[in-house]
């Protein structure tokens, strides 16, 4: 919804749905003992392209895989830095990884670069060891911040169409 043709009242209205939206994605992440900041990284993810429900989905769905890319990617660095120190190995590993996402752009569905290196930067950013729990983890924070960008996105719509 466009900001500048949006009347005062309708621009109240996605202001309040969005806050509240916002304050209940945060005290559901807290919930389930979810990292607040990583229920952010997906509501990003949903406002990165695509404000339809099957975008909300692929550009989850990208997170998601970026996520595991950041792991494997943290458990190839710790791999190799015992052969080649970390100064060799973290580049090496992050040429490989750039080449990989970047290259996914292409596909016809799940082709979200924002949404792959927002996974990778949630991962990094969050310093866990790698293993699919904390991939998990952070997926399910993530899962939050996507559902919340669609609520904010589509109800202020409904309800502005209804008054």
């Amino acid at each position: 919804m466009s900001h500048s043709q949006t009347s005062p009242r309708g621009y109240i209205t996605v202001t309040v749905i969005a806050a509240i939206t916002a304050s209940l994605a945060a005290a559901s992440a807290l919930a389930f003992s979810l990292p607040v900041w990583a229920m952010f990284v997906g509501w990003i993810a949903f406002f990165t392209r695509g404000l339809t429900t099957r975008s909300t989905i692929e550009n989850l769905g990208c997170v998601w895989l970026g996520l595991g890319v950041g792991a494997l990617a943290a458990l190839t660095i710790g791999a190799l830095e015992l052969v080649l120190g970390v100064s060799m190995a973290l580049p090496l590993v992050v040429f490989v990884v750039a080449l990989i996402v970047v290259g996914l752009r292409g596909l016809p569905v799940l082709n979200n670069l924002l949404g792959y290196f927002l996974g990778l930067v949630a991962w990094f950013a969050a310093h866990l060891e790698p293993s699919l729990e904390n991939v998990a983890h952070l997926a399910g924070a993530g899962t939050i911040g996507p559902v919340a960008g669609w609520i904010s996105h589509f109800i202020p719509r409904r309800v502005l169409k209804t008054a």
